[in-house]
């Protein structure tokens, strides 16, 4: 196991760590932004992809707060590569939550794309396989579509379901699953949603369930990214975030510069990923 992956956030040195009374201020400024943007936009409610993960179960726990059961429609949208129980847990929050949903296998539509350009010899069943990252984004770009296309039918805004520990280290899809009109929890590290979501009464095992954005069979965000999320939050905090230097996060967090060095890397190589897309400057003729 690797120094970052044996991290643990009980040794961070800086409280990332919200009181109750922050905790509580977080849901009501949140609930308020959904249910303000809503309002402004004149819209009939909000439509939410609900993967089982607890950035959607969040999400949708308060924006049933803010906009009411009726005011929020939940979209289960698996594939061949999900996991039976991510499904389940998909649909237990919306069950649990009340809210109207519907069921919508993306397979016929994704297996179109890849018909469509067999040169790509995309080949789902292969672990290996390089193209793996380019089925699993036509897989959440998918999502992203019929997200908007039931929307616009409903007459309705798409939430997203980033925070900001994926939106520094830009960690989704380009036009897929930040193809939304908002982003609720994107003010908070994925340790705060933890938080958050214990706090409105998200239950236990949903909270503490190991991240997976599920775009290929297997596959989780850690591994993925090579660190924990806990870590990966104290850089954030300490380093992108925060003022301290590469030398000084390493020593005050005790792990290796590598580690700091990451993240660094996954922030500086996703920077095309926070901003609009780039035009020439305007010539002066």
């Amino acid at each position: 196991m690797s120094e970052a992956q044996s991290y643990a956030i009980e040794d961070l040195p800086i409280e990332l760590r919200l009181s109750e009374e922050e905790l509580e201020a977080h849901r009501a400024h949140v609930t308020t932004f959904i249910a303000d943007l809503v309002a402004d936009a004149g819209a009939n409610g909000a439509v939410l992809g609900l993967s089982g993960g607890i950035d959607s179960t969040l999400t949708a726990y308060l924006a049933v707060e803010a906009l009411g059961e009726e005011g929020l429609y939940g979209l289960v949208l698996p594939s061949d590569v999900n996991t039976d129980e991510n499904m389940s847990d998909a649909e237990r929050v919306a069950e649990t939550l009340g809210i109207e949903y519907d069921v919508v296998d993306i397979n016929p539509i994704v297996e179109a794309f890849f018909e469509a350009y067999p040169e790509a010899g995309i080949d789902r069943r292969v672990e290996s396989d390089p193209y793996r990252t380019a089925a699993g984004n036509v897989r959440v770009r998918t999502r992203g579509v019929l997200n908007y296309f039931v929307a616009n039918v409903r007459g309705r805004l798409v939430l997203g379901t980033g925070n900001r520990s994926e939106a520094l280290t830009g960690y989704f899809t380009k036009y897929g699953d930040q193809a939304v009109d908002c982003n609720p929890i994107g003010n908070l590290y994925k340790l705060q949603v933890r938080q958050l979501a214990a706090h409105v009464g998200v239950p236990e095992d949903l909270v503490e369930k190991p991240p997976s954005a599920e775009m290929w069979e297997g596959q989780t965000d850690e591994t993925e990214m090579g660190l924990t999320y806990d870590l990966l939050d104290a850089i954030l905090a300490l380093h992108v975030d925060g003022p301290l230097s590469k030398r000084a996060t390493a020593e005050t967090l005790d792990v290796a510069e590598s580690a700091v060095e990451r993240v660094e890397g996954l922030y500086a190589g996703s920077e095309h990923k926070r901003r609009m897309p780039p035009a020439p400057a305007p010539l002066d003729l």
